[in-house]
């Protein structure tokens, strides 16, 4: 007698929850109101982004009548002659080569260095330790110390500003006489343009008429006069600090939203419990507004990995405070080198997008809860 086994059948997978048809239509309806907005955004930003990446690869410049070029990747890293000694006409790099006394072209297609009193490649080896030299973006070390000038400026800003909005937002939010005109009057200084203020703490610092030097003369604090956004110094501590006075109550607004937000019943059980205010603080607020302290902290490191207008209307091209922004503006508007500004735009957008993503990992920030 054959007894008959059956195989148990594999667990069925939990289905997945059907879509109404209602939910499908709010999701259509949802997609054609963000599609304008998601056209413009495509033409405004997208396009110019596109387009500076593109131009990247190229050896374009403010010259009209210098043709451009296709370079690759020469902009960011580039083994090779000057590349000031391009010469279109001779199709090459021109270089003297001292040795032979010749006039020699390197011409980078062919990989051959031509005579040109001849017109023919070389029949002997030419010694390239004096001609050849790694160049580009990435061996640039006014770049490198623009880029350390922004993440130190990024770090320091970004820390001082949470911990002073962190105390003012706590403040605020405490129940007080006045609180709405305290909580109007904070947020002055970040209504005012960043160049309009900018301008006044420039005029402030100044080391002949400046208010500050004159409060610090008179207090007996220093001595002489300071020029404060000239000393190598003290050029990007005044930058921070002007930054801080700026975007504090960016911090602060953001912040003071999430305390709003919490429930009143927890923390009248810690008071009920006797819990000290410092492991309120710590245990229980603190916890509590942490994504949404992750997010402005990400949303103002990104305002500062790009900040531009603040240092240059302050310390202009200084290589003391040059950020990377004001880097690629420098090499695309004051030295025409656009192929060489975008490709440095490029990269400062590749850092900006590497390191949100990290901390967006690191912080489990979520921006769809």
């Amino acid at each position: 007698m054959t007894v008959a086994t059956s195989t148990p059948a594999p667990a069925a997978r939990a289905a997945k929850p059907a879509v109404s048809r209602l939910s499908r239509q709010r999701i259509r309806a949802a997609w054609m109101f963000l599609a304008p907005m998601l056209v413009v955004l495509a033409l405004v930003a997208g396009w110019p982004l596109v387009r500076t990446i593109a131009l990247s690869f190229t050896d374009a410049t403010l010259k009209a009548e210098q043709p451009t070029r296709l370079v690759g990747f020469d902009n960011y890293l580039f083994y090779g002659p000057n590349r000031a000694d391009w010469d279109a006409s001779l199709g090459g790099y021109y270089v003297f080569y001292d040795p032979k006394g010749t006039n020699l072209v390197w011409k980078p297609e062919e990989g051959k260095f031509w005579d040109i009193d001849q017109n023919k490649p070389v029949d002997y080896d030419v010694d390239t330790s004096g001609i050849f030299s790694w160049q580009g973006l990435l061996v640039d070390p006014v770049w490198w110390r623009s880029a350390w000038n922004t993440i130190l400026f990024t770090v320091v800003s970004v820390t001082i500003e949470t911990i002073l909005g962190l105390v003012v937002a706590m403040t605020l939010n405490a129940h007080m006489p006045g609180r709405g005109l305290l909580r109007a009057a904070v947020l002055i200084p970040w209504a005012i343009p960043t160049i309009v203020s900018a301008k006044m703490w420039g005029w402030m610092l100044n080391d002949q008429y400046g208010v500050i030097n004159e409060v610090l003369l008179s207090l007996g604090l220093i001595s002489t006069r300071i020029a404060w956004t000239a000393d190598p110094t003290l050029s990007l501590a005044s930058v921070i600090a002007v930054d801080v006075w700026k975007t504090t109550p960016f911090m602060t607004l953001l912040i003071l939203a999430a305390l709003q937000m919490l429930p009143g019943e927890v923390y009248e059980a810690a008071k009920v419990d006797g819990i000290r205010p410092w492991k309120v603080f710590t245990r229980i607020t603190l916890p509590l507004i942490w994504p949404a302290l992750m997010v402005a902290i990400l949303f103002r490191a990104l305002d500062s990995l790009r900040v531009f207008d603040l240092i240059y209307v302050l310390t202009s091209n200084s290589i003391n405070t040059m950020s990377m922004s004001v880097f690629a503006r420098q090499q695309s508007i004051d030295f025409g080198n656009v192929g060489f500004g975008s490709a440095a735009s490029t990269l400062l957008f590749l850092i900006i997008a590497v390191l949100a993503a990290l901390w967006m990992v690191a912080g489990r920030v979520r921006f769809d809860k």
